[in-house]
């Protein structure tokens, strides 16, 4: 009598298509509330006009992206930001546990923060979690962002740099277009 049981390497080839799918819907889940979590930081930054990030002796906190990395393939270093002091707080752990939380006025965040940042070629950290799990922005990008929502409050913000958020965001429109 034949067995008519199924193979096994078909059954390891389901629960490796299954182990998969589960995955590919666990990063699709993390990268919408990254998302998320990056347009909150967005709109409450643009409410408050004030970003956090922590502090310690040997400056700020710092980690390595995931996603983008230099010429060499060596990962991008990326300076992290909150939109709130809790938010911060909650990260001072591990490598930051000397770390206190340091609040940056909206206007000196984007005026030398972002711009030097940009300049350095660094990426900013929005929102990272406990585990080191955030939204990784460019720096110009970011102000766009910045930008936009401003715009569509109908709020300014004085610069000292620039005479405007707007005139700000068509700089940056003309450098990234070349």
């Amino acid at each position: 009598m034949r067995n008519k049981r199924r193979s096994t390497p078909a059954l390891e080839l389901n629960t490796i298509k299954k182990h998969h799918n589960y995955q590919f819907s666990l990063m699709l889940q993390d990268h919408i509330t990254v998302q998320n979590r990056h347009k909150d930081f967005i709109k409450k930054i643009s409410e408050t006009e004030t970003v956090y990030a922590l502090k310690g002796e040997k400056g700020y906190a710092t980690s390595y992206s995931s996603e983008i990395e230099y010429e060499d393939g060596e990962p991008v270093q990326i300076i992290c930001f909150w939109s709130d002091a809790a938010r911060a707080k909650s990260c001072i752990e591990n490598e930051w546990n000397q770390y206190e939380v340091s609040s940056v006025p909206l206007n000196e965040f984007i005026e030398n923060w972002c711009l030097g940042m940009n300049k350095d070629g660094l990426i900013v950290g929005t929102d990272f979690d406990s585990n080191l799990f955030g939204y990784e922005a460019e720096p110009l990008e970011l102000i766009l962002d910045i930008v936009e929502e401003f715009s569509e409050k109908g709020k300014s913000l004085e610069l000292r740099k620039f005479e405007s958020l707007e005139e700000l965001g068509i700089q940056i429109r003309e450098v990234l277009k070349d």
